[in-house]
């Protein structure tokens, strides 16, 4: 091979390098807005530095004015990291709207159509007029706390219930303190003091971490749950310290009589609190359904940080795989989380519950493959 030859194929080898990075990173527009004022929701999804590693990336952010004044960051934060600040209805119009609540039927309305709304799961998904809304303007609807990662973990659901596990606690301390209205007393004990008695029950991610963040605060935690394979796991998880009980009638009214603070979650069988215990509850006793109550709300900048972190690294992918519409056809985890695909609805819960008819999302992947 001649010397000119050499440099002829010198010449030529980058270019194929440069063809792969152009048609992975496909520039994409995010817009970001906030809570609806007459709510008590105060979660976000993105902070100023998230912000910044996306549009790092070659991702444009629009985000509405006032957005992120719940988590006590101003414009000016997310100005510095590339964010556009912008109205609501130009965000809206983004080609991927983030919002930690489920939007309104006069914003999806409002939306561009075939663009793709992310969110959590809420309330507003099980009304008919909010889904129809989104099937006439052709919105791909994704419920982040819904989907998978690589490792079949629901990542974005379980930080929030890390985070409302371990916010539980803090709520119990202060309804116990004086200042919280309480009798004036530590969860922990001191010497010649019992610690405080906390019963959790429920088992998952959020009773493991409120077990946890009890445990450290110094309390006495026992954790109840109908399946005994899931208290071996809450006792491999959270350590010898934790007392894990089955539910039986007589033995759970002897710990709901004896409780200072009660935490009610899921249990792994269908279990309802009766509610003729009420009557042994002490009076001073605290009682926190996760069902009805989020701690994680009064600690929003917490939880935006949680779920930056998830984000920049969701975004990344999608980016290497060429943009959001080619990360659900090529990403199992993240169809598990899509609630209407391209003017059709996917989720069987969210139909049988409005009473309409759902298509398999993967048949019609199949079909445009």
């Amino acid at each position: 091979m001649t010397e000119q030859d050499t440099n002829n194929t010198v010449e030529l080898e980058p270019q194929p390098k440069t063809i792969i990075q152009e048609n992975a990173h496909k520039s994409m527009t995010i817009g970001l807005v906030g809570n609806y004022a007459d709510t008590d929701e105060t979660r976000f999804l993105l902070t100023p530095e998230g912000s910044g590693l996306l549009t790092s990336s070659d991702i444009r952010i629009l985000m509405e004015k006032g957005a992120a004044t719940d988590i006590s960051f101003p414009d000016s934060a997310y100005r510095e990291f590339g964010v556009e600040i912008v109205s609501r209805e130009e965000a809206l119009q983004a080609d991927i709207v983030l919002s930690y609540q489920p939007l309104h039927t006069k914003d999806v309305k409002k939306m561009k159509k075939g663009a793709t709304l992310l969110t959590m799961m809420g309330s507003a998904l099980f009304e008919a007029p909010v889904i129809k809304a989104l099937l006439e303007r052709h919105i791909t609807t994704g419920c982040l706390d819904q989907m998978l990662s690589y490792n079949d973990e629901p990542v974005f659901a379980n930080v929030i219930d890390e985070i409302d596990g371990r916010g539980a606690i803090i709520y119990a301390q202060e309804f116990l303190s004086y200042v919280g209205g309480g009798k004036g007393v530590l969860l922990a004990g001191v010497a010649g003091i019992n610690p405080c008695e906390i019963l959790i029950i429920g088992d998952g991610n959020i009773a493991y971490a409120a077990a946890k963040a009890a445990m450290a605060a110094g309390a006495y935690v026992t954790l109840m749950n109908n399946d005994i394979s899931a208290l071996q796991v809450a006792k491999e998880c959270c350590g010898d310290m934790l007392n894990t009980i089955a539910i039986h009638p007589k033995v759970l009214y002897n710990k709901v009589k004896s409780a200072d603070v009660i935490l009610i979650g899921q249990c792994t069988r269908p279990f309802e609190f009766p509610k003729n215990l009420s009557v042994a509850l002490k009076d001073s006793v605290y009682v926190l359904n996760f069902d009805e109550t989020h701690p994680s709300i009064s600690v929003p900048r917490t939880v935006a940080m949680a779920l930056s972190n998830i984000l920049v690294n969701f975004f990344g992918d999608a980016l290497i795989k060429g943009g959001f519409e080619n990360m659900i056809a090529t990403t199992p985890g993240v169809q598990c989380g899509i609630i209407t695909y391209h003017g059709k609805l996917v989720d069987k819960l969210v139909a049988s519950c409005i009473n309409m008819t759902s298509v398999d999302i993967k048949v019609m992947i199949a079909a445009t493959n």
